[in-house]
């Protein structure tokens, strides 16, 4: 029976397939088909699953029934065959061929072709020896091109992670907040949302147009541009030091709300609000929400009030839907019924779960990341120093577990006889390896010492799906495991993770108590948001776990809060939000 599935899923693939096609050589005339149907798909307002479950697909402009099919099959199995079949025959070094600027599929083939060779590392070696500046129809300035984009590229990528969005987005706010004239100012786009990587900054200010002008300027005169890319009296663009692309637009107060919804997106979110909308004799844009005229489109002379984000929703029968959920995942079906839950709040965090100290590879000792924790007001700290199999790290021994445990002790006996200790607590933790057979790092009796266990795969990392799905699903069944930690092992923007079910695993882990990490590093955020309500569904329990390394790695959190609100979890789902007593009875009945 097909499964419900995400348009933005199927336009991917399909573009994926017509990419994959150019780049193994196949007729163009195919791949373009597959360009077809993605931009039919794409621009479809009606439910794409209704299409699916009645296998109408063919009735739309640009579908055909081989294609059609792919779909079926897709909603059915979650894989697509003529697209495994490209993975399987396209190197994996040609994809990223792709974001070499001025490089396409066609000329990328005819290089790997003419010149054998997959990598860019090799690309490189062949624009500098002159191979590439020698085939037909190159040249030499072609090659001189394509070696400045690979040294751009490995320096910057069209993406970033949200730590890094973050600090470049709070650098224009602060200078601008301190501006003249503006009225409101919020950041927008996909890092409003709290996606896990970001492409370019979107910055929105409400302020009355004889201040726009100024504005402007202060925007393109903060210190770490490098280049304007556009300037005008509504937008303008800049590009960074840290290579990535600000934009500011500034519209009235009156015109703030919808254009602060607009620019948030998601796309698909916005059609569905337009949709809605249409369905109620209303038109909304970035402009406002306004009735129809005779013609159906936007009466400009009759808006609806509305002075927040908040009124637009309630215009259209919804509750106030936030940034974070904007995906078109399900959040209208929560709006609509009252039922959209009370989002996790950085500030309900009562403690640390998931940090390290030098006792592996952390840069702070025990006393430090304690002392940080108190600092900013948590209660407790939960230490996971990494095992012995971690050896990289730095792994504790058994003789250092007992050793560890005794520094612990001390410090927890100097914090409640002191009166800044503040009844700060330090929990024995550990991060124990997952080891490839699914077993944990130490017997049972070491395991049976610790407050919490944390199971992490660090090695073996490409196991096939069903392998690995197996090994977390052993270890989430261990009677002394409390928790796993980041399931996929992803490094985003620098390495996928593993192809476990993960729908599996949080059924299984939920089933035998055991909770899923929110790994709130920059460089993991998992478990996705994606499978936010699988998770709430199933009454599998979280935590916002920073995995720091340092004292200044404990803000982590912050990011991770955006993923556990992005996935739709409240406090009651998260760990953290307990207080030392309860998190202790948790464990207790947990593990």
């Amino acid at each position: 029976m097909p499964q419900p599935v995400q348009k933005d899923d199927i336009v991917a693939r399909l573009e994926e397939i017509g990419t994959l096609m150019r780049l193994a050589g196949e007729n163009d005339f195919r791949a373009m088909a597959f360009d077809r149907a993605a931009r039919t798909i794409e621009s479809l307002d009606d439910d794409i699953n209704q299409h699916i479950e009645n296998q109408t697909l063919t009735n739309l402009k640009g579908i055909g029934k081989s294609i059609a099919q792919d779909v079926y099959t897709y909603a059915e199995s979650g894989t697509i065959p003529v697209l495994d079949k490209l993975k399987e025959q396209v190197p994996d070094g040609l994809i990223a061929w792709l974001g070499i600027s001025g490089m396409g599929p066609k000329k990328i083939y005819k290089i790997h072709k003419e010149l054998g060779i997959t990598e860019l590392s090799e690309l490189r070696e062949k624009c500098r020896d002159g191979s590439v500046a020698e085939l037909p129809g190159m040249g030499k300035k072609t090659a001189e091109k394509i070696l400045a984009s690979i040294e751009w590229m490995e320096q910057f990528t069209d993406r970033c992670r949200v730590d890094e969005a973050t600090v470049i987005a709070e650098l224009f706010l602060d200078r601008m907040n301190d501006a003249d004239g503006v009225q409101e100012i919020s950041v927008a786009g996909s890092l409003r949302r709290a996606k896990e990587t970001i492409g370019d900054i979107d910055l929105l200010i409400a302020a009355d147009r004889n201040d726009a002008e100024s504005l402007m300027t202060r925007f393109v005169e903060t210190g770490s541009v490098t280049e304007i890319l556009g300037q005008g009296e509504t937008k303008s663009s800049v590009r960074t030091k840290e290579g990535r692309q600000v934009d500011l637009r500034i519209v009235s107060r009156e015109h703030y709300p919808a254009a602060l919804m607009y620019f948030t997106g998601s796309k698909e979110h916005n059609v569905a609000m337009r949709q809605r909308a249409r369905a109620r004799k209303l038109q909304l844009n970035e402009y406002g929400l306004f009735h129809q005229n005779a013609e159906n489109q936007a009466d400009f002379d009759r808006p609806l009030p509305a002075k927040s984000e908040e009124d637009i929703y309630r215009h259209l029968d919804l509750g106030y839907i936030p940034a974070e959920l904007r995906e078109d995942h399900g959040e209208f079906d929560l709006a609509q019924n009252g039922s959209t839950p009370e989002l996790l709040e950085q500030h309900q965090l009562r403690g640390i779960i998931h940090a390290h100290s030098k006792w592996s590879d952390g840069k702070n000792s025990i006393r430090e990341m304690a002392e940080a924790c108190i600092s900013r007001g948590y209660e407790y700290l939960v230490l996971t120093d990494h095992s012995r199999s971690a050896a990289y790290a730095g792994g504790l021994s058994i003789e250092k577990v007992h050793q560890q445990w005794e520094e612990i002790d001390a410090l927890n006996k100097e914090f409640a006889e002191s009166a800044g200790g503040n009844g700060f607590v330090i929990l024995k933790g550990i991060e124990s390896d997952i080891l490839s057979d699914g077993r944990l790092d130490y017997p049972d009796e070491v395991l049976a010492g610790f407050d919490m266990v944390i199971g992490s795969v660090h090695s073996v990392l490409d196991q096939p799906p069903d392998a690995m799905l197996g090994r977390l699903m052993q270890a989430a069944e261990h009677p002394h495991i409390h928790m796993i930690g980041h399931p996929t092992g992803r490094l985003l923007l620098r390495r996928d993770g593993n192809k476990a079910d993960l729908n599996r695993l949080i059924t299984h882990a939920a089933a035998h108590n055991t909770a899923i990490e929110i790994n709130a590093n920059p460089w993991r955020l998992e478990l996705d948001w994606r499978y936010g309500r699988k998770a709430r569904d199933a009454g599998l329990m979280s935590a916002v776990c920073p995995d720091a390394h340092s004292t200044d790695g404990l803000d982590h959190v912050r990011y991770g809060v955006g993923t556990a609100r992005k996935a739709g979890f409240s406090a009651g789902q998260i760990l953290n939000t307990l207080s030392v007593k309860e998190l202790f009875a948790w464990l207790k009945k947990s593990g």
